[in-house]
């Protein structure tokens, strides 16, 4: 009974490193896939293609964006860039897993 527990204590040890990698894994294809959602978005609403995305052009189409315009355009230049959002995407995300840590 001992050497069973044993054996799978050492087997879970051993194994964690490995499954680790996996959810690295999955991560990273996460965030390739939300990357280029957000690419592809950035896109649909940028109306005029000129690679800024304006308040009124995220009406609408990105009403995340629209809503956090003010936030996301710091500098208050009137547009926004696709670097931008990632910053910004980024930090919520980082703001909503450290609420939930805490």
């Amino acid at each position: 009974m001992k050497s069973g527990i044993a054996a799978t204590l050492l087997l879970a040890l051993l194994a964690a490193p490995v499954l680790a990698q996996v959810n690295d894994g999955k991560r990273e294809q996460f965030r390739e896939r939300a990357g280029a959602k957000l690419a592809e978005r950035f896109r649909q609403a940028d109306a005029n293609g000129d690679g800024r995305l304006t308040r009124d052009e995220a009406k609408g189409k990105m009403p995340r964006v629209y809503e956090n315009f003010a936030r996301i355009d710091s500098s208050g230049k009137g547009y926004v860039s696709e670097d931008e959002l990632r910053r910004f995407a980024a930090e919520q995300l980082a703001e909503r897993r450290g609420a939930a840590g805490s």
